[in-house]
């Protein structure tokens, strides 16, 4: 995980933690490429609504909130590159006690979201989304026309490249004999699929974290692609799916993705299996490479022994929370499980928390 993603993990945890005693808590998102003049005055708008708050304290605080907002986005003389997001009110623990505090971070990915509200807890979905740790899947849609390369990051997807053939429709041209046409539609087909073999090597062979590679399309192109198109071995090993779709442009990546949910599902749980059988496979041949449990663990993080923690998905968020942080600040990686395997349930019941370690303590 980026140190931008670990900072942003780290302020989000903070924040999950208040809880205002009225609707005080100001949440403000602007996206990347949103005029900010136009969010201060909208803001500035929100005070004549604030005036209206019966309760005076919590007129007070609203007001206050708003007013220290408009200021801090007079100090941007335009949006950052991925967008803000601005978090402000009283997180005072003692009722009738004012502490009017502001926190405001730019995202290590665009923000998309555009947002105001006033309520009683910040709004953080967001910005969660973009520190959950994303699978991250090849999408290759294809037809006779046209091809479209995409890439699927947890629920995101994005395109990539795309790509046309050039082969002529089924109608002869120029008084061409059929069989003449034919071997030169043939002969473009097989140029097209080289050219879109080639940039899915470009686009997928040297990806870090790709779990494997999804093709679609509608007919028999896709296969005739995967046959002729000279992709490397390399990446036909990636493959882990071959879906017939109807379409092979943006659409079609979405309807790829929709195909495979049973697919994705599955390579998800095999991970996981592979995860909890290389730590029990450590645990019963050389238990004193691993920790179990929230006291092991925390004194192997102390230690500095951490070289992969893995986190239930039964702790309590905070809880796990603070394990991810403690093993990201000593260059440990983290592996998250659920209890959707009988390996899951197994380590829940040590816990729900364990560690491979670098050295035996």
């Amino acid at each position: 995980m980026s140190d931008e993603k670990v900072k942003l993990k780290k302020l989000l945890n903070e924040l999950r933690g208040y809880r205002g005693r009225h609707t005080e808590l100001i949440t403000v998102y602007v996206p990347a490429d949103y005029n900010l003049a136009a969010v201060a005055k909208q803001l500035e708008q929100e005070r004549s609504t604030a005036e209206n708050i019966k309760s005076k304290t919590t007129k007070k605080n609203v007001l206050d909130a708003l007013e220290r907002l408009v200021r801090h986005l007079k100090l941007y003389k335009q949006t950052p590159k991925n967008g803000i997001a601005l978090f402000c009110g009283n997180v005072a623990e003692v009722e009738g006690q004012t502490d009017i505090k502001i926190w405001t971070i730019e995202p290590p990915e665009p923000l998309r979201t555009k947002l105001y509200r006033c309520d009683q807890e910040f709004v953080l979905n967001p910005l969660e989304e973009m520190v959950q740790i994303k699978e991250i899947y090849g999408l290759f849609a294809i037809e006779r026309q046209e091809a479209t390369i995409g890439l699927l990051e947890g629920k995101t997807i994005r395109v990539l490249q795309k790509l046309t053939s050039g082969i002529p429709g089924k109608t002869e041209k120029g008084g061409q004999s059929a069989a003449r046409f034919s071997r030169i539609r043939e002969g473009m087909a097989k140029e097209y699929y080289r050219r879109a073999a080639e940039a899915v090597k470009q686009q997928f062979f040297n990806m870090l974290n790709l779990r494997g590679i999804i093709v679609g399309g509608p007919g028999p192109t896709k296969e005739d692609f995967l046959k002729q198109g000279e992709l490397t071995t390399a990446l036909k090993e990636k493959i882990i799916a071959v879906k017939d779709i109807g379409y092979s442009d943006e659409y079609g990546l979405k309807l790829l993705v929709e195909a495979s949910q049973d697919v994705l599902a599955q390579q998800e749980i095999t991970l996981e299996k592979k995860i909890l059988e290389r730590f029990f496979t450590m645990l019963a041949t050389k238990p004193h490479f691993v920790a179990y449990g929230k006291a092991q663990v925390q004194k192997a993080l102390d230690a500095g022994a951490v070289a992969e923690l893995i986190l239930s998905s039964w702790l309590d968020e905070k809880e796990s929370a603070d394990f991810e942080f403690a093993a990201l600040n000593i260059n440990s990686s983290v592996k998250f499980v659920s209890e959707d395997t009988d390996e899951g349930i197994q380590f829940r019941n040590l816990g729900g928390i364990g560690a491979i370690l670098r050295f035996a303590i």
